[in-house]
């Protein structure tokens, strides 16, 4: 999300889980045993060296405040999977949703000389400079999900995919809409803030994927991704719409207004999946006797991924499953859908709204 809008949260024990994920096997950069022959592949990296102590590095952090759930997980993730390393001083400024005021922190880390800066903007573009100032200063930036428009200003980004989303959700509607015969379906979308790209590229996602099984969106409306807005907006749909079939609403936060409304209203001829994944949503989807049958994930554990991949680049390590000697410079998240089928496996790791 490359906008200054708060965003969704995560439990403290994901963001271990999560961020293993990602990088739990990444090692030092050993030379590897040479291959037998020139037609074998690459060998890997030796395993089981990057979790153990290493240089000693300060990481310095600055996000948003915790205005929902999901940014609230933002910071917890960081925090947590920086205490599990010894070598790893932890270094956060003050949250703020004031971009003058996060200006102001990301220059006190500068000027404190941190070795590598983990960095979620109020908003990309406007802390795209400072950024550039920690780089040209010697201090990598791993620039977390809100993206800086100079690619000189990060060392790395990571974060979550908002078109994947929309795919995702565009997939389980349009199969399960396949599989009951159901022809001319009525689908709503309840957006999160239509202006911004990361809505408009979930949206685009998920007509992409309606329009490969024949169908479109009969009605969509933004919401502002709060539980309040989430209920006018649902309300509003519902009234319109006499009969739905299939409904997506990308923001569990907001969500759970949505399903006060649906709630409210007496709805149940529709099925609605949602955005995110927290642990609420989850636990709607696991009752079985919700509207709600998934939701397609943009998962916070991406703070805690972001922090093992600072630490990594400021000890000149890279990841042991890939070849390189170094950390990637990009990493995109996979939106996952989450079902009844498979929520015990995802609820550890729901956050709440």
């Amino acid at each position: 999300m490359s906008e200054k809008v708060g965003r969704r949260g995560f439990l403290l024990g994901g963001a271990v889980v999560g961020a293993g994920a990602l990088v739990s096997a990444c090692t030092s950069n050993e030379p590897a045993a040479q291959p037998s022959s020139p037609a074998s592949a690459p060998a890997a990296a030796a395993s089981g060296g990057n979790d153990q102590p290493g240089q000693k590095v300060t990481i310095g952090f600055s996000a948003p405040a915790a205005d929902h759930g999901w940014i609230a997980a933002i910071a917890k993730n960081a925090e947590a999977t920086a205490k599990q390393y010894s070598d790893v001083t932890f270094t956060p400024v003050e949250p703020t949703n004031d971009i003058n005021q996060q200006i102001s922190a990301v220059e006190s880390l500068i000027q404190q000389k941190v070795n590598v800066l983990v960095l979620l903007p109020n908003d990309g573009e406007q802390l795209n400079q400072v950024a550039r100032r920690a780089m040209d200063a010697g201090i990598p930036v791993v620039n977390l999900d809100r993206i800086f428009p100079d690619k000189l200003s990060y060392r790395t980004w990571i974060g979550g995919d908002n078109y994947g989303m929309g795919v995702a959700a565009g997939h389980y509607i349009g199969a399960k809409l396949k599989e009951k015969g159901v022809s001319n379906p009525v689908i709503v979308e309840i957006q999160g803030i239509a202006t911004l790209p990361l809505t408009q590229d979930r949206s685009k996602g998920f007509a992409d994927a309606l329009k490969s099984y024949g169908f479109s969106v009969t009605a969509k409306q933004d919401a502002q991704f709060t539980v309040e807005t989430g209920t006018e907006v649902a309300s509003n749909l519902l009234q319109a719409h006499s009969k739905i079939d299939a409904l997506w609403n990308h923001d569990d936060d907001q969500g759970v207004g949505v399903l006060a409304a649906i709630k409210e209203a007496g709805r149940n001829e529709f099925f609605m999946v949602g955005g995110a994944g927290s642990a609420n949503a989850m636990r709607e989807i696991q009752s079985g006797s919700s509207v709600l049958e998934a939701t397609v994930t943009y998962s916070p554990t991406m703070a805690s991924s972001a922090i093992k991949l600072a630490r990594l680049i400021a000890q000149n390590k890279g990841m042991s499953d890939l070849v390189e000697n170094q950390v990637p410079q990009s990493i995109t998240l996979a939106s996952e859908t989450i079902t009844k089928e498979n929520v015990e496996q995802y609820l550890p790791l729901g956050f709440e709204s």
